[in-house]
């Protein structure tokens, strides 16, 4: 019986032990400085629409200058779902405004995306690119979809993965 009632008190004992030593650890884990938080994918809102040169699908120089009033700007990456379900909502709503609109279609090497080019196509101007290409970089983007509005004066009106509630008409 003694040694049943030592047994029991040195697993007591250990899981004690065991138990300081874990709360010990998370507070550690919490006193160090937060991981960095996630960027905001593209151009924040009130930035300026930064210099860019590309060349459209259709061979059309586009530049800076093209986005200097209302704009609507996305980006889409072949094979990548979220951009498939936003792409018909996109191409709606750039039929629907007379502003500027800006498509870029990140396809890398081997990555058929005709289709949907030539959807774009009908409605916006197009580039493609390759991951990290120049007007990602431009644009800070580094995640698909990605849907920018800018406003009259060439400023960043809204930036994120869906489409704003509204685009403003020019």
């Amino acid at each position: 019986m003694q040694y049943l009632v030592a047994a029991v008190v040195l697993v007591g004992l250990l899981g004690m032990a065991n138990l300081l030593l874990t709360v010990g650890v998370i507070r550690r884990l919490r006193s160090q400085s937060s991981p960095p938080s996630m960027p905001v994918e593209g151009l924040t809102p009130s930035a300026r629409v930064p210099q860019f040169a590309a060349t459209s699908t259709s061979g059309e120089p586009i530049s800076d200058e093209l986005l200097s009033g209302p704009a609507l700007v996305g980006f889409f990456s072949r094979g990548c779902q979220p951009c498939k379900d936003l792409l018909p909502l996109f191409v709606e709503r750039a039929r629907a405004t007379s502003d500027a609109v800006l498509a870029v279609v990140v396809a890398g090497p081997g990555e058929d995306s005709a289709a949907d080019i030539e959807r774009l196509a009908e409605v916006a101007r197009v580039v493609t690119e390759a991951p990290q290409g120049p007007l990602q970089t431009a644009f800070k983007v580094n995640a698909y979809p990605t849907v920018i509005t800018i406003d009259a004066g060439g400023t960043v009106v809204s930036s994120g993965h869906t489409l704003p509630a509204e685009v403003k008409a020019s």
